[in-house]
C-alpha cells in the first residue's frame, strides 16, 4: 500500500527567488482583486445566478499552476475564476462571461460556474459537485492514450470528497495507472458544515489508502509548500506511477456563495486566519524580508492589478448581451 504522508511547510524555508515570487505575488493579487470586484458587481445586480468567490485560497491554484508544464489540463467546480486566471485567461473574457455578455469564454451563456478554455487548456467550471472528478480522470486516460506526457489536474472541494464518483474515480484512476492529480481544497466547510461534522475521517489526503493511492497533506495557504507539493505529484504522475491525492488545507473568507451568510463561523474565526495565514501577506512580507521589494513598489503592483481589474469590469459592462440566436449555438456538432 502507497504511504500516507503528512507534511507542513514555512514559506520562509522555501527556496525561490525574487523573480518567481514577484510573480507568484502578481498572479495571486490579480486573482483577489478580481474576485473583490465580481463581489461589488454581484451586489449591482450585474452578475445574475450563483457566484463563488476564491479569496483565501489563492495560493492552492497558483502554485499548483507555477508547478505544471504546457500541455498539462486543468478542470475544477463552480468556484472556478481563480483556476481560469491562473491558467491565463484574460479578466476581461471571464469578467464578461460572469455579467452574462457575448464577449465572454462561453458567450455570455455560461455564467460564472461554466468556462471553458481549450486553448488554455481549462475544461471547466462544473456546477455539479464531484462530476469534474470523472472528467478530470477521462482527460488523464487520453493523455495515457495518446502517450503525450501531460498530465491532468483536477480540483474538488472537501464537500466533493465524500460523493461515490470520486471513488469510483480513484480506482479506476490507480487501476490504470493514469496520469491525474486529484487536488482537494480542503477550505474547512463544505457549504456550511465543517468537515468533522460531516467526515468520519477528516485528514482527506488518506482517501485513496484502500486503492493504493499516495496521498500528501500540503498546507494549502503557501503558495511555496504548494509549489513543491505539487512538482513531486506532477513528477509521479509523469513517470506513469499513476495518480496522487493532494490535499490543500486552505480557508475561504467569504461565504459559500455570494447568497450565503456564513453564520456558521465566526468573525474571530476568520480574522484569525486572515491575520495570521494569509497566503499573499505571507509573500508580500517574503519579498520585503529579502530586500526584493519594499512597500512602495508593491503598492505599484497594487495599482497596476487594480487598473487591469477596472478595465475588465469596464469591458464587461460595455460588451453587448447575446443575441437570441445564441441560444441554438453550440448545441450540437455536426462531423
Amino acid at each position: 500500500m502507497a504511504p500516507q504522508k503528512k507534511r507542513a511547510a514555512s514559506t520562509k524555508k522555501l527556496k525561490t527567488t525574487k523573480k518567481e515570487l514577484t510573480e507568484l505575488y502578481r498572479e495571486m493579487l490579480l486573482i483577489r482583486r478580481f474576485e473583490e470586484k465580481a463581489g461589488q458587481l454581484y451586489g449591482m445586480g450585474q452578475i445574475a445566478g450563483f457566484c463563488h468567490l476564491y479569496i483565501g485560497q489563492e495560493a492552492v491554484v497558483v502554485g499548483m499552476r507555477s508547478a505544471m508544464k504546457d500541455g498539462d489540463q486543468m478542470i475544477t467546480s463552480y468556484r472556478d475564476h481563480g483556476h481560469m486566471l491562473a491558467c491565463g485567461m484574460t479578466p476581461r473574457g471571464v469578467m464578461a462571461e460572469l455579467t452574462g455578455r457575448i464577449g465572454g469564454y462561453s458567450r455570455g451563456k455560461g455564467g460564472s460556474m461554466h468556462m471553458f478554455s481549450v486553448e488554455k487548456k481549462f475544461y471547466g467550471g462544473h456546477g455539479i459537485v464531484g462530476a469534474q472528478v470523472p472528467i478530470g480522470a477521462g482527460l488523464g486516460f487520453a493523455n495515457k492514450y495518446l502517450d503525450n506526457g501531460s498530465v491532468s489536474v483536477a480540483f474538488f472541494g472537501d464537500g466533493a470528497a465524500n460523493q461515490g464518483q470520486v471513488y469510483e474515480t480513484f480506482n479506476m484512476a490507480e487501476l490504470w495507472d493514469l496520469p491525474v492529480i486529484f487536488v482537494i481544497e480542503n477550505n474547512q466547510y463544505a457549504m456550511g458544515t465543517s468537515v468533522e461534522r460531516s467526515s468520519s475521517e477528516t485528514e482527506l489526503y488518506k482517501r485513496g489508502i484502500s486503492f493504493g493511492i499516495e496521498g500528501v497533506q500540503v498546507d494549502g495557504m503557501n503558495v511555496l509548500a504548494v509549489r513543491d507539493a505539487g512538482a513531486k505529484a506532477l513528477k509521479h504522475a509523469r513517470s506513469g506511477k499513476g495518480p496522487m491525492i493532494l490535499e490543500m488545507k486552505t480557508y475561504r473568507y467569504r461565504g459559500h456563495s455570494m447568497s450565503d451568510p456564513a453564520k456558521y463561523r465566526t468573525r474571530d474565526e476568520v480574522k484569525e486566519v486572515r491575520g495570521e495565514r494569509d497566503p499573499i501577506d505571507s509573500v508580500k512580507d517574503r519579498l520585503i524580508d529579502e530586500g526584493w521589494a519594499d512597500l512602495d513598489s508593491l503598492k505599484e503592483i497594487d495599482k497596476e492589478i487594480k487598473a487591469i481589474v477596472a478595465d475588465s469590469a469596464e469591458f464587461a459592462q460595455t460588451s453587448p448581451e447575446p443575441d437570441p440566436s445564441e441560444l441554438y449555438t453550440d448545441v450540437l456538432l455536426e462531423v
